[in-house]
């Protein structure tokens, strides 16, 4: 169910009327109805992986509680060994329902390679929505209450709603229990001021999504997909607009999830920073997607790094290759997620390594405050970024390494077509978004949709509809992170 269809706003009116009147007394039932409302919502989207989300969080309660309790006994061996247990079920899941078939073709294709006439059966699993989303969840809380960061909850309502909380078990953001928990324990109240500020968040991501994604996906869809009818010129474009697209995209949902939790008064993570604005790689994923990489950062490269401490710098090295390979891999079952996560990791790996001369040619030339010198480090990140994207979309490694000869051969033209212009208004948007991310970098003192003033925010408010509904894509296209 798309988060901004009609659909979607019926049953989330239904939902929210009973929540702050009938149940506005008892955070209890306001629980409870919440969870009932988001196990609801997840039937309507996926009916047949229901029964697999509620008994995943009837069995991880279960594990966390025992956890806890030996965790209180002192009986850390018992303890670590039902934590890897718990991981181990979670990545298990991932494996069946989102690699295995991967796997086995893979598999298929060695016994043919090396001259076996019979192959394993092709297998067909259908993909629960949102798994790579709910088991990272499940797997992050066991290991919270294994860390004693926090005690595991008796409270299988609370928990369940934390799993399967509705705006957030598509596409996240993958909140910690440390701070989603807590906000379950009281009532929350009617607010006009809270509910006003989450509606305008859920409508500027609307607008990103309908008058930016959707509007320029037929554009990258074609170009990038049928490359080879294309030039260098047109790809280049294809990748930049794709860039854009995916940002719009995924944040723009990252807004709807953020806001439609704050109107019921819960506050979720913060899923982007500004990461175009990123001077290097490693700055670029502390603003991009940062739940995923908050989470992968914990529960991965934090005990990776301490395993490999004694390697020194080739240990830190090799614990943020392996991290950035998990992002990518993360992604879905294809190598080329796979080469995308080592891209990243490679570059990740070189940054670190220069690190220190960068920062001693930039005070030796006092270039820290340098505009030229800050926008050209941008740029560069930006473009590496693109280059990244193009394996991300390709459907295997040898189609993404002959893009390039392909752009070499093909050259350099006007990508200009009558049907460009239809893309202007896209490209009007993009500015607009940009340039909101531009002031929220530079700390402007300049505010339109979150203006002090009343009367500013009805005016941008009113321009954001006439966008969405004149000019922007209300086909209820699916979300790109639907399918990871």
């Amino acid at each position: 169910m798309v988060l901004y269809s009609i659909r979607f706003w019926f049953f989330f009116c239904a939902l929210l009327i009973p929540y702050f009147t009938v149940f506005n007394k008892c955070a209890k039932a306001q629980n409870v109805w919440l969870l009932l409302g988001s196990l609801f919502f997840y039937t309507l989207v996926d009916w047949r992986m229901t029964v697999l989300l509620v008994a995943a969080i009837g069995i991880f309660f279960f594990l966390g509680l025992k956890i806890d309790a030996l965790c209180q006994e002192q009986n850390e061996k018992d303890a670590s060994r039902l934590t890897t247990l718990a991981v181990v079920l979670g990545v298990s899941l991932l494996v069946y329902f989102k690699y295995l078939g991967f796997f086995v073709g893979q598999f298929n294709k060695i016994l043919m390679a090396i001259g076996f006439g019979s192959s394993l059966p092709t297998l067909r699993i259908i993909m629960p929505l949102g798994i790579s989303f709910f088991t990272f969840k499940l797997m992050g809380y066991v290991i919270e209450v294994h860390r004693e960061t926090i005690r595991a909850t008796r409270d299988i309502v609370k928990f369940g709603l934390f799993i399967s909380f509705f705006p957030t078990i598509m596409s996240g953001p993958i909140d910690n229990p440390r701070n989603f928990l807590p906000q379950l324990d009281g009532v929350r109240t009617f607010s006009w001021e809270r509910i006003g500020e989450g509606f305008r968040r859920i409508l500027w991501g609307i607008f990103l999504k309908t008058c930016i994604a959707d509007l320029v996906s037929g554009y990258t869809d074609t170009v990038l997909s049928l490359y080879i009818y294309h030039n260098a010129t047109t790809i280049i474009l294809g990748a930049v607009l794709y860039a854009f697209q995916l940002y719009a995209d995924f944040a723009g949902y990252s807004h709807m999830a953020i806001g439609i939790s704050q109107v019921m008064g819960i506050k979720v993570a913060e899923n982007f920073n500004r990461p175009y604005f990123a001077q290097n790689l490693a700055e670029f994923w502390r603003r991009w997607h940062m739940s995923l990489t908050n989470w992968v950062t914990q529960y991965v490269f934090m005990p990776l790094n301490i395993a490999f401490r004694d390697k020194g710098t080739a240990g830190l090295y090799l614990a943020t290759l392996i991290n950035l390979v998990v992002i990518g891999a993360w992604h879905g079952a294809n190598w080329t997620f796979v080469l995308f996560g080592l891209y990243h990791g490679l570059l990740l790996v070189a940054t670190m390594t220069l690190d220190k001369k960068r920062k001693h040619f930039e005070k030796q030339h006092n270039l820290k405050k340098n505009p030229i010198w800050k926008y050209s480090r941008t740029s560069l990140t930006f473009i590496l970024w693109c280059v990244s994207l193009l394996c991300f979309l390709s459907p295997n490694i040898h189609s993404f390494l002959h893009i390039f000869p392909h752009c070499f051969n093909k050259g350099f033209d006007v990508p200009w077509t009558e049907e460009s212009f239809q893309k202007v208004p896209a490209l009007l948007f993009i500015l607009v978004m940009m340039f909101k991310d531009y002031k929220d970098e530079i700390k402007l003192d300049l505010h339109f949709l979150h203006s002090s003033h009343y009367w500013l925010r009805l005016v941008t408010t009113t321009l954001l509809i006439i966008c969405i509904l004149g000019f922007g894509s209300l086909d209820g296209a699916s979300f790109i992170y639907y399918k990871f």
